[in-house]
Order: C-alpha cells, then structure tokens, then sequence
C-alpha cells in the first residue's frame, strides 16, 4: 500500500455529522480512496451521512455518541472492531459545537466553572478518550494513523472570550506529541490541523467576513482539510510524526488582517 490508496484500512472519524463539515469531508475521501469507515455524531442525522458515504454497506457504518462520556467511546471502539475486525485510521474531529447545545463564550474574568469544564470535555476529554480506547488495537495491529483536528485558535492564536475553547485545542496539540513520541516504534503516528477560517455549515456571517481577508481572500473549504487529514492517515505520511499543520490560507503570517 502507498500514497493514498486505502484498501484495507479500516477508519473511524468522529464529529462526522454535518453534511458540509471537516468530518464529514474526511470521511468521504477516505472511503473514496478504499476505505472502510465508521462515522459517528451525536444525533441519527449520522445515519444521513451513512446513506450519502461511499461504498456499500459491507464497507460503512455509523454510530450515535456522546464522545464526552468516556463509556459511549468504548462503545463506538467496540463497535468498529466488531463491524470491520480492526482499527487503523483515527480522525478525531469531534468538538467545537455539539447540536442541542447551547455555546457559551466569556471573557477570561467571567469564566465559569460549567463553561469551562464542558469546553474541555468537548473539545479534549472526546479526543482523549477516543483514542485512549483505540490505541489498543492498534498496538495489537502494530499499525495505527491518528490525526487529531485542533485549530489556529489556542496552539497558536487567539480571540477575544476564546480562553475555555483556546486552552482546550492547545491540550490537545500537547496530547498529540505525547502519542507521537511514546507510539512510533509501534508502528503507529499521530499529528494534528490547525484549521483556520473554514467555510462549514456552521460558521457565522463574520467569520465568513474574515476569511475574505485572508491571502487566498477566501475562507476554506471542508474538503480542503479533510484532504490534510487524508494524507496524514496515509501510508505516504510514514515519517511524519507529532505535527501541527496549518490549513488557513496563509492567514497566520499577515500581520496586518484586513483594511
């Protein structure tokens, strides 16, 4: 197997619910490429997706969780071993939003301490204990590929009432290179994206606006990530190991961001 043909490989990818989003995207590369693929979210709109994922039924299914429950994410590790008898491939692309849920932003003074524990829960806690269940199997299968979708925002930038988000993205880069250096000599990798202004279903009317001013003058497209992660997760990504990539269009070397 090299560059990106998948056949064989067995991928989960978390977050995968929205039509237009980072997760979904990813997914439909990697099952375009060959893979079989598991997609979850936390509501039965994942069974949509699981009708719109290429393939036939035989090379695709999906699950409904909670990923912030350390028990949902054992559960969703079993069943991919069950359906497809190996893990390969993780694309931890669970957090930011969750659908039933409120979002709640607030200036670093005004933090309370239900904001922040769910903004690490979201965006940490569902990375962690996903791949924590994982990581076992691939161990046994001395192979593994985790990519681990963090942001600009917290590794390496910031924004106002971004504290609770920022601080959880930059635990996950660090949570990154500790997989990185203790899995390589198992055959397993891990690294992280760094997305900057991505044109999903649910970005707002500014951000769209701050994308104009990046120096592509465009926001991205889900696609466009997906394909990072697509790559990381391939076989021509052997030697590339505890990495942050940025996918912003070039939009974190201008220091001067619109007129």
């Amino acid at each position: 197997m090299t560059g990106m043909d998948f056949k064989g490989r067995v991928a989960l990818v978390t977050g995968a619910g929205a039509a237009d989003g980072i997760g979904f995207a990813a997914a439909k590369l990697l099952a375009e490429a060959g893979a079989k693929v598991m997609i979850t979210s936390t509501t039965k709109r994942i069974q949509e997706r699981l009708k719109e994922l290429p393939g036939g039924a035989a090379a695709k299914a999906a699950f409904i969780a909670d990923l912030t429950d350390d028990g949902a994410a054992k559960a969703l590790v079993a069943a991919v071993k069950k359906k497809f008898g190996r893990l390969d491939i993780l694309i931890n692309n669970a957090g930011m939003l969750q659908t039933g849920h409120a979002n709640r932003a607030s200036r670093v003074d005004r933090i309370g301490d239900a904001e922040w524990k769910r903004a690490l829960s979201l965006n940490l806690d569902t990375c962690f204990f996903v791949t924590r269940a994982a990581v076992p199997h691939m161990l046994r299968g001395r192979y593994g590929r985790i990519v681990n979708i963090s942001s600009v925002s917290g590794p390496l930038v910031t924004f106002p009432r971004g504290g609770a988000y920022g601080t959880a993205k930059a635990a996950m880069m660090g949570y990154t290179r500790s997989l990185a250096l203790e899995l390589a000599r198992k055959g397993i990798t891990a690294n992280a994206i760094a997305p900057g202004w991505i044109d999903t279903g649910s970005a707002t009317a500014k951000e769209r606006r701050a994308g104009r001013n990046t120096p592509a003058g465009r926001s991205g497209r889900p696609e466009e990530v997906g394909a990072v992660a697509c790559f990381l997760a391939s076989e021509g990504a052997s030697y590339v190991n505890g990495q942050l990539i940025v996918v912003d269009g070039g939009n974190i070397i201008q220091e001067i961001k619109g007129s």
